[in-house]
């Protein structure tokens, strides 16, 4: 197996783990490894892992790495800068896991009925001018971090559904968007409610619709990890997912099924998600982010499948590509496979 590094992921990119317990430990105590992540509620399965020392239970001494959008993540993977990852399916991630760099090996978050999910956006300006409901999106502006990213995945499917073309935007990252909707420079944007929410509240932007209605059952994001550490680093990469597994059943404890001190796990996910707000201010939002993190890192394989008959629909990925290039279904169960 080829190991990449930076410059060549870059270059590239252009061109049944149980519920609950420990898998096996991982193949060296307190082995040293590296973990992307966004600074999003949907993270919080990493951040419990680490804070209540799941991940060390499993032989792990782990640090984060943070990113501000999908696919720098996948670049960060394939290159070796990072072991594993938490993120949405972009085109580089496929065309990286094409090249044998990448491999996805579990599930995170998904759109499910009963839990608010991501919303579909319309600037106040956009708003105003009559954009009330996701079709007034025909011809307008849509914002994504990057072409083949998540953002253009949802926006698109919305668009074939609704009958309606749309141009896409790509302003590299959320802040970026943020700022675009604010000042009306975008029309359309779709994002997790922990993000939605806050902003509609403000009145800089407007919730017009649900990103379920178009793509019930969405896979979100996935959990992935370099080809090398799939096929050679079993015991490590059942051990990480072993404490990613139960940060996950915390989380789910504690702000879906009630179960749990709602209040503590708050307190937990604000050391790392809206850290430059006072916790009075940035409860609301951490609760508004609630949505449901695979139990047990299950992968829906059928979302999946959908997301790259998308990418090399529009030709933003090799049409030959296969679904066992990018997923490793020997970790986790498969949903809807």
């Amino acid at each position: 197996m080829t190991i990449l590094n930076r410059r060549k992921a870059l270059a590239l990119m252009g061109g049944t783990l149980a519920a609950t317990g420990l898998a096996a430990p991982a193949l060296a105590s307190n082995r040293k490894i590296k973990v992307g992540a966004l600074r999003f509620t949907s993270h919080a399965g990493n951040f419990v892992a680490l804070e209540r020392g799941y991940f060390a239970d499993a032989g792990l001494d782990v640090e984060f790495e943070f990113f501000q959008a999908a696919q720098p993540m996948a670049v960060a993977i394939a290159s070796g800068d990072v072991d594993y990852a938490v993120t949405a399916v972009s085109g580089g991630l496929i065309s990286l896991a094409q090249k044998g760099a990448i491999k996805v090996i579990g599930g995170a978050l998904s759109e499910e009925d009963g839990i608010d999910g991501q919303k579909f956006l319309a600037s106040d300006a956009a708003f105003q001018a009559g954009v009330k409901t996701p079709k007034d999106l025909a011809g307008k502006k849509f914002a994504v971090t990057q072409a083949g990213s998540s953002f253009h995945y949802m926006g698109s499917k919305m668009a074939a559904a609704e009958g309606i073309e749309m141009s896409f935007t790509p302003l590299q990252k959320v802040g970026a968007i943020i700022g675009a909707m604010k000042s009306g420079q975008v029309d359309g944007w779709s994002i997790v409610p922990h993000i939605a929410k806050p902003l509609a509240g403000s009145g800089a932007v407007h919730i017009i619709g649900d990103v379920s209605d178009y793509l019930p059952n969405y896979q979100v994001t996935t959990v992935f990890t370099s080809a090398r550490n799939a096929a050679e680093e079993r015991g490590l990469t059942e051990s990480f997912l072993a404490g990613y597994s139960k940060g996950v059943d915390d989380y789910a404890a504690a702000m879906i099924d009630k179960t749990a001190d709602q209040d503590a796990m708050v307190d937990l996910i604000h050391k790392y998600v809206y850290t430059d707000r006072p916790r009075e201010k940035a409860a609301p939002s951490i609760i508004n982010g609630t949505m449901r993190l695979n139990k047990g890192a299950a992968l829906n394989l059928a979302s999946i499948k959908d997301q790259l008959a998308w990418f090399q629909s529009e030709g933003l990925v090799d049409a030959d590509i296969t679904i066992e290039q990018v997923v490793d279904g020997s970790y986790v169960d498969m949903i809807d496979a």
